[in-house]
Order: C-alpha cells, then structure tokens, then sequence
C-alpha cells in the first residue's frame, strides 16, 4: 500500500524549508530556460547551414554563369567585328537581341573614375587660389566650388562635381587656377571594374521587362 504524501501548509514551513523550495523552483526554472535556449540555438544554426548551403551553391553557379557569358559576349564580338555590326572603338559593352524581337541579353562595362597623384598637386593649387581670391570676395560661391574638390567618404573625388568645377574653368585667369585644373583633367583616367549582365523579355503588352536576378530588385 503506497504512502500518500500530506501537503505541509505554507505557513508550517520553516524559513529553510521554504528557501529550498523556492531554490527548486528556480532551478527547474533554469533547466527549462536552457533547454529552450538550446532548442532554439540548435534550430537557427541548423536553418543558417542550409540558408548559406544553397547560396554558396547559388553564388557558384552565377561566377560560372558569368564566365560563361564573358566568354560567349567576347566571342560575339569578334564575330560582329569580322561582320561589321560594332563599331572598332567599342569597349565591350553592347546587347544582343534575339530575330523574334522578344528577347535580349545585354553586356555593361562597369567603370570607376580614377585621379593619379596629380591631382593631390591640383587640388593643393586650387585650394590655395579659391581661399586667397574667391573667399573674401564671395563666401557662397567659395563654398559651392569647395564642394566640388571635396574627397568622399573613400577619399576619393567624385566625378560629377570634378566635371562641375572644370565647366569653370574659364571664370578666372590666376596661374594656379588654371594650373591647377589642367593638372586634375591630366590626372584622371577611366578603371573599369568589371561587366554586368542583364536580361530582357517582353511582357504581353511589348514592353521589355527586366528578369531580376538579384534579391534587393526581386
């Protein structure tokens, strides 16, 4: 015959006999939390291996995809060169449509300005010229042209507000002034970074719609 446990009540308890109880509770307490937490760690890590499992194979078949169609583009355009559909000064960069009209795949030349040490000596002049002769003079106008010559974040000069500055290059005669934008226009040069690829089909109402494959644009 099993012998059934009385519940002591609360206030028949002593101050040990309680602590101990609530010391059990809390621990349990922790036991669950842990195991939780190790439930939880152990779904999430296993769900991010197969997450970066698949993109790693993604990524591996677009590096090949985008060998592959270097290759086929740079082929084309010897064949369109010996044909004469490109011109000779072409850098890279042209579209390929399909006969029907409802395809196209499209090869960009992906650039990025590039200034040489000339320019540290231009700006050096330029800088120099703008806080003696424009400053005192007009404090706006020093200013917008200061902003032009400014460096970005990476440290380097933007070619927008570079080509700003340079249409003014006629406003003033001082030697370093115009020193100091031939020297910038001399420093510059065009890197190219690489060609992108895109791809078109046209929708049910004839317009080209764009295949994304990248995620931001999906």
């Amino acid at each position: 015959m099993e012998t059934q446990t009385v519940p002591v009540p609360v206030e028949e308890l002593s101050i040990q006999e309680m602590e101990a109880i609530l010391n059990k509770k809390k621990a349990d307490a922790q036991k669950l939390r842990m195991k939780e937490k190790e439930n939880y760690e152990k779904e999430r890590d296993e769900l991010v291996e197969k997450m970066v499992a698949k993109a790693r194979n993604i990524s591996g078949i677009l590096k090949s995809f985008k060998t592959d169609l270097n290759v086929v583009f740079d082929e084309h355009q010897l064949r369109l060169q010996e044909y004469g559909g490109i011109r000779s000064n072409s850098k890279g960069g042209f579209s390929l449509q399909h006969s029907n009209g409802e395809l196209k795949a499209v090869r960009t030349r992906s650039t990025q300005p590039v200034w040489d040490e000339r320019s540290t000596k231009a700006l050096e002049l330029i800088s120099d010229f703008m806080q003696d002769m424009v400053k005192k003079k007009d404090l706006k106008l020093y200013e917008i042209l200061k902003s032009f010559i400014q460096r970005n974040e990476k440290g380097e000069l933007e070619y927008s507000k570079v080509m700003h500055l340079l249409s003014h290059k006629d406003k003033y005669d001082d030697p370093r002034w115009v020193e100091g934008l031939n020297l910038i226009q001399e420093s510059y040069s065009i890197s190219l970074r690489g060609y992108g690829f895109d791809f078109f089909a046209k929708d049910d109402q004839g317009k080209w719609l764009k295949i994304e494959i990248n995620f931001t644009a999906i």
